[in-house]
């Protein structure tokens, strides 16, 4: 297994930050380059992003399918790939902690590569496209 944690801040609270990620269907509107479409496949319990929602990011060709497996608004939101992506045992965690007027956001990840010998490269590969989530989570959460 490999492992990878981001961190970011945000000005906006836990609530809103939260509100953001939790979002799938906005993800398309913040979350950069990469996702250019994003939507639900099914809503989880609470609707529509609780756990066991599945949620559909990327473009009409290439795309990650992911499903809600913790959801614990405002703090904990912990999902798993399920296609998509060179991984398999993908699992993520985002915490949001307040901090001052703002909220740290904690974006870790463990995965086995489908091809181990690409493990370091699929590390850093996904690392950067989180770190880029996170920074324009943090972003997003602030201007709304």
């Amino acid at each position: 297994m490999l492992s990878f944690a981001i961190t970011a801040r945000s000005a906006a609270a836990p609530e809103r930050v939260f509100a953001v990620v939790a979002d799938a269907a906005r993800w398309r509107e913040w979350a950069g380059p990469l996702i250019w479409r994003s939507s639900w496949e099914r809503e989880g319990d609470p609707p529509p992003g609780g756990v066991g929602a599945i949620r559909r990011l990327g473009s009409s060709r290439i795309y990650s399918r992911e499903e809600v497996v913790s959801y614990q608004p405002p703090y904990r939101l912990g999902y798993v790939i399920l296609s998509g992506q060179p991984v398999r045992g993908y699992r993520a965690d985002i915490e949001l902690a307040a901090d001052g007027s703002g909220t740290l956001i904690q974006w870790r990840a463990s995965f086995e590569p489908k091809v181990a010998a690409l493990g370091p490269l699929i590390r850093w590969y996904l690392a950067v496209i989180v770190g880029g989530f996170a920074r324009r989570l943090a972003r997003r959460a602030a201007e709304d």
